[in-house]
């Protein structure tokens, strides 16, 4: 037994003197023969740069680049690494003040000193080229390059977007990100974020005791490249978007074509507009300051987040919904009883037809007024909550008072008010009479005018429509995403039967005597349309939907036109028509009406520190006056 223990004993120690000399053999190696060490410490450093991918590109739907990357540069800084600056040279180079100088510094200390930081970002290929020359006589500095959108045409800044820095959230929700990092903010840059940004890589670079980069560290073995992001292919009409955003200038609204067969949007302007180059590189903040503060609200975008009463335009979708509801038939007609609502002066409608062409007021109350008072089934008696609820559910199903599922963030749904929304605001009771002023667009109804764009679609296609979209594909040929979602049908409740009429009125609206929107007519195009004016706290509002050819439509448009004193037949349709000749003609053969609706400035000037589009329930609204 003693010696069974003796054995073991001498058999440990010999495991750790076995141990210990190849300790000390190893050290003896490294110190003496291996000199790999040696030379990192003279080289004093190994330098971990980011490599930054380039962005995605954004082209239109015939292939022109709307959005291509720019090269800048961000100076690093690690604070103990930086010793005998020459800060005025720097600042120089920089074109920066010492008090910047300060702060930047005591910004960089404050975060780490060991660790890299930003110490200025985006500086532009003409300004590095000087600071390049001479960035080894900084100790602690360095550059890495990224890329910066740059915007050729100037336009479409409401669909396409910006980038900004990252903030600390997002940092924490997603573990891609890290400070100084640049995200979509807004438009596509931010609903395509993960396949525009790409995946970063990272270099390792030897740096000698003067800052000079002497390489790669072991021939770049443990470097990873980065991987450029995916291309977008939008489905914007550049050469239609630059003519919108012409037709809109010195005006407040938009402009939202779609094709109706696809769900495309040709065209997309928020107005006013601005230069998306504007919130690019080190002006940004400056400027995204100056746009917010403008009292015209040009960072808004009131394509997808304007909220608007509809105006007449929604006499359509009223009358398609009673037909179907069999409240009315084509042939129903009303008296112009301008004891119950206001009108213009016009004969009475003897059917749905014309009272569409018309824009009646009072035929569309008594069209309203049928469809709520309506007998409910499971009492047999006139229940106007059960009306209404039938109602909204068919507006919905329109695209009324839904978010739609646009590709682009912040998309507001309108408001169709529905029984819960009146029980609550009248929780004495209500009935017909006290939500009359839905009949003709007006009281608590409100949509955006993406919604507007997609109904002259819905009707266009005679029942069915695929939610608007911005992008056609993403990638490359070898490598290209579609996303189903935006290559599906969705179907109003009405039935297929009763499309035709409503087509029939809105082509009598533009060609017909009696009809309100004749300014919409193109030469050689069966135009169909319907004008709005809808009111509000200040000048009435210029509405009007459109599409063409009547059959086999290519186009289909939503004009709004803020606070433009005429009604929706003076300003939005004469837009509309001009929109409809420049996409299917490709040319505009009405040079003296184009310059006149190009020159024109409608809208009534805004109070300081207001905005024309409300929300829906900031004030009721009186539907007593005209309405087409």
């Amino acid at each position: 037994m003693k010696n069974s223990l003796s054995s073991r004993r001498y058999a440990v120690i010999g495991i750790f003197v076995a141990v210990g000399v190849i300790y000390i053999l190893r050290l003896f190696y490294l110190q003496i023969f291996d000199d790999t060490y040696k030379q990192l410490a003279d080289r004093n450093a190994l330098r971990y740069v980011t490599q930054y991918p380039s962005r995605g590109l954004v082209y239109d739907r015939n292939g022109k680049l709307l959005v291509y990357n720019e090269a800048v540069y961000d100076l690093m800084v690690i604070p103990r690494q930086v010793k005998n600056l020459d800060t005025n040279l720097l600042c120089s180079l920089l074109k920066i003040s010492k008090e910047d100088f300060d702060k930047k510094m005591e910004k960089a200390k404050k975060y780490s000193t060991y660790a890299p930081s930003f110490f200025e970002k985006q500086i532009s290929k003409e300004d590095f080229a000087a600071l390049q020359e001479k960035i080894y006589l900084f100790q602690g500095f360095y550059a890495q390059s990224r890329t910066l959108r740059k915007y050729p045409d100037s336009v479409a800044a409401a669909v396409l977007g910006y980038i900004g820095e990252v903030n600390e959230k997002k940092i924490e929700e997603d573990g891609y990100y890290k400070r100084g990092d640049y995200i979509g903010m807004s438009g596509l840059e931010k609903s395509y974020e993960k396949y525009l940004r790409g995946i970063k890589g990272s270099k390792i670079t030897l740096v000698d005791v003067h800052n000079r980069e002497k390489g790669s560290f072991q021939n770049g073995k443990y470097d990873k490249a980065a991987v450029a992001g995916d291309n977008l292919y939008s489905t914007i009409d550049l050469e239609l978007q630059k003519y919108a955003e012409s037709l809109m200038k010195n005006k407040r609204g938009s402009i939202v074509a779609i094709e109706p067969s696809t769900g495309e949007v040709l065209c997309f302007v928020s107005a006013p507009t601005y230069d998306p180059n504007l919130l690019v590189g080190r002006v940004r903040g400056a400027n995204y300051k100056k746009l917010a503060e403008d009292i015209s609200k040009p960072l808004f975008n009131r394509a997808l987040m304007a909220e608007y009463p509809p105006g007449s335009i929604f006499k359509v979708a009223q009358a398609l919904i009673a037909l179907d509801m069999g409240v009315i038939t084509p042939s129903t007609g009303f008296p112009c009883d301008k004891g119950l609502v206001g009108c213009h002066n016009h004969p009475s409608a003897p059917s749905v037809r014309d009272a569409i062409k018309m824009s009646c007021n009072p035929y569309f109350y008594r069209v309203f007024q049928r469809e709520v008072q309506r007998m409910n089934p499971s009492t047999g008696k006139i229940d106007s909550k059960y009306g209404l609820s039938q109602w909204t559910e068919a507006m919905f199903k329109m695209g009324f008072g839904i978010r739609l599922d646009i590709d682009l963030p912040s998309v507001r749904k309108g408001h169709i008010p529905d029984t819960a929304f009146y029980n609550r605001w009248y929780p004495t009771g209500w009935n017909f009479y006290t939500i009359y002023s839905n009949s003709i667009g007006q009281g608590e109804v409100t949509v955006v005018p993406i919604q507007m764009a997609n109904f002259a679609a819905l009707v266009a296609n005679r029942g069915w429509y695929i939610t608007p979209h911005l992008v056609r594909s993403i990638g490359d040929e070898n490598k290209r995403y579609y996303l189903k979602k935006y290559r599906q049908k969705n179907y109003s409740t009405v039935d297929a039967s009763w499309w035709d009429v409503a087509v029939a009125g809105m082509y009598g609206v533009v060609h017909e005597g009696g009809g309100t929107g004749h300014r919409a007519d193109v030469p050689g195009l069966d135009v169909c349309g319907k004008t709005g004016t809808a009111q509000n706290s200040g000048a009435d509002h210029s509405v009007f939907i459109s599409f063409a050819p009547r059959n086999n439509p290519k186009i289909a448009v939503s004009v709004y036109v803020e606070n433009a004193r005429g009604g929706g037949g003076t300003w939005a349709a004469p837009i509309a028509g001009l929109i409809i000749e420049k996409y299917i003609k490709r040319e505009v053969e009405r040079k003296e009406t184009e310059q006149q609706y190009m020159e024109a400035a409608p809208c009534q000037p805004l109070p300081i520190g207001r905005s024309a589009a409300k929300k829906p329930t900031e004030e009721k609204k009186d539907s007593s006056a005209v309405n087409n």
